[in-house]
């Protein structure tokens, strides 16, 4: 059986960003990568959002990207300028083609459908799959979108709306999200923050539809493209292995108040790249502590006070943008984090700490 220096398990944005990290600075040239994903074929899928707070390899591969944004509560809404750290969202479909094309032209680098195919008794694996089938009960952030298409003019593509709260919440939270990519398209996504397990929140469809017509006053549209997702908003432990490191949200990359995850995977990324020679002896790469102490806090709030998050929410961009935007992609200070903390409701976040 074939053997390679590197296999990366999981060809989904962790695995293909790793790949292409690692053959863009010619780490590949003489060195053999396997990539084990078992689809045949690459088309979008999904799309990933975040504020650029630190430059990226996909640039190419952003629909839209806007420097202003709103987020709701019932009975207010709140402008917000972000053109210091514009909101990106990437087409996943792009983003494939890009890493495909480029890594195809590499005879070094392999997909393989199957880890069995090749022996990697002795090679260094970067693992983004780990199963969750045991954990619906915890706390998820779950999804679906669908990009529509009208027949005249109706939205203002110079800004989003980050959180509507102004929709059922049926006892857990929710909010709806909406991507306008130009005056006539736009990306409309009820998400949820809750159990998985609960089937009576899946009805994605009539929730959708519901808001598209009741909130947005849109009666008649094209569908282009679905999607569905659902991010796990805890960690698990994992078995560690010699000569195995963890990446994406198996490598604990998604911010647990969030889901944001994307730039954390290309940190990482690049950081698996700088020490690729000396990878099996080098400090494993991690969010910073606080934000996983804050983040902790925090979704114990959530779960527990879910019908005052939307008030909360609200509150937390009551800071300075940059201070929000900062804290929100893992790149505030200090001072930023006590502003943060200094406009949240004191004895709901106090009570959660013990």
């Amino acid at each position: 059986m074939k053997e390679f220096d590197y296999v990366i398990i999981g060809g989904g944005c962790a695995g293909l960003s790793l790949a292409y990290e690692l053959e863009i600075h010619e780490k590949l040239k003489e060195k053999t990568l396997a990539i084990v994903e078992p689809r045949t074929d690459y088309i979008r899928d999904k799309t990933w959002s975040f504020w650029r707070v630190i430059p990226h390899n996909f640039e190419d591969c952003i629909i839209k990207s806007w420097k202003n944004f709103t987020i709701n509560s019932p009975n207010q809404i709140k402008y917000i300028d972000c053109k210091d750290t514009p909101y990106q969202t990437i087409d996943s479909g792009l983003f494939y083609k890009k890493i495909v094309d480029r890594i195809n032209q590499n005879k070094n680098i392999k997909f393989i459908k199957n880890l069995n195919e090749i022996d990697a008794s002795n090679s260094i694996k970067f693992n983004s799959v780990y199963k969750l089938e045991d954990k619906k009960d915890n706390l998820w952030q779950h999804f679906c979108g669908i990009e529509i298409e009208t027949d005249q003019d109706f939205f203002d593509d110079e800004i989003f709306n980050l959180m509507d709260f102004a929709c059922d919440q049926r006892n857990r939270v929710h909010f709806f999200y909406t991507l306008p990519f130009s005056k006539r398209k736009a990306l409309v996504e009820t998400t949820w923050i809750s159990e998985l397990n609960n089937d009576k929140l899946n009805d994605y469809d009539q929730q959708i539809d519901d808001y598209l017509s009741k909130h947005l006053n849109i009666r008649n549209c094209k569908v282009n493209y679905k999607e569905l997702g659902a991010i796990p908003l805890f960690r698990i432990k994992k078995i560690k292995k010699q000569r195995e490191i963890y990446i994406g949200s198996a490598g604990d990359m998604t911010r647990l108040s969030t889901g944001y995850t994307f730039l954390n995977i290309q940190e990482h990324s690049k950081y698996i790249r700088q020490n690729i020679e000396k990878i099996e002896d080098t400090q494993l790469f991690e969010i910073k502590k606080k934000y996983e102490f804050l983040d902790k806090i925090f979704l114990k709030v959530l779960k527990n006070n879910s019908s005052q998050m939307g008030e909360i929410f609200y509150k937390l961009f009551n800071n300075s943008p940059r201070s929000v935007i900062n804290f929100l992609s893992n790149k505030s200070n200090l001072k930023e984090d006590l502003e943060i903390i200094s406009k949240m409701p004191k004895w709901i976040f106090l009570k959660e700490l013990f």
